[in-house]
């Protein structure tokens, strides 16, 4: 997952939510420029000292002293203490949902969420979990971060779910699209956890992404004989 060092130099987990707007997109006010570097100052702050400190033992009064904000300022931007650490949940929950509903004609969820997953790797996309060492550790070390990483797996399958059901006209409720996605959400479940592992285990992005281009493919080969059809637009 995404995951989040000084604000200046935020770590490698985690994809800069800059407060400049994004090529093409209209310039924002000074008002909505200025909380969004606050918001980014506050995460990478918090970050840092869950990574010298252990997410248990950090608390919000020692954030909001780092990030030279009110306490109260930290839990308007972030409600939860474990959204400070993942910083990017709607977009890991939403991901393979979006990826279903923007495939191409023709192409069916399976060959769509693999291509996908294959890009990931090869983009070393923190959202896939190429978390970077520290990171990786501090969820690891956390059992807060370890339950809500599972719940966001689970959320993410639920949001499939849905995906897979509109595409195929039936109801949510329904057995297939709820198995099509405990299927498809679990092989991604288990290929981010096998990053997270050689991460731990010292091995670099570069080294990790060559293993999971290996390996992937064998891990969606296996959804073959039953999801092969499934979906097809």
């Amino acid at each position: 997952m995404d995951p989040n060092p000084p604000a200046s130099n935020p770590p490698a987990s985690t994809p800069p939510a800059s407060g400049a707007p994004a090529p093409g997109a209209p310039a924002l006010g000074l008002r909505e420029t200025k909380k969004r570097e606050t918001r980014q100052l506050i995460s990478d702050q918090a970050t840092r000292l869950f990574i010298e400190q252990g997410f248990e033992r950090t608390t919000i009064a020692e954030i909001a002293d780092a990030a030279r904000v009110a306490k109260k300022t930290v839990t308007n931007y972030f409600p939860r203490k474990e959204d400070l650490a993942l910083d990017h949940q709607d977009e890991f929950v939403a991901a393979l949902a979006g990826t279903v509903a923007a495939r191409a004609p023709g192409e069916t969820p399976l060959t769509a969420l693999r291509r996908a997953f294959l890009a990931a790797v090869a983009a070393q996309d923190p959202v896939a979990g190429f978390a970077g060492p520290a990171f990786t550790r501090m969820i690891a070390d956390s059992p807060t971060l370890s339950s809500c990483l599972r719940g966001l797996h689970d959320r993410r399958e639920e949001a499939l779910t849905a995906a897979l059901a509109d595409t195929t006209a039936t109801s949510a409720d329904d057995i297939t699209p709820r198995t099509a996605a405990a299927l498809l959400g679990g092989v991604h479940r288990v290929l981010f956890t096998r990053i997270q592992e050689l991460t731990l285990a010292g091995r670099t992005n570069p080294e990790i992404a060559q293993v999971l281009t290996e390996e992937a493919p064998r891990a969606f080969d296996l959804l073959t004989p039953a999801l092969a059809e499934y979906g097809r637009s």
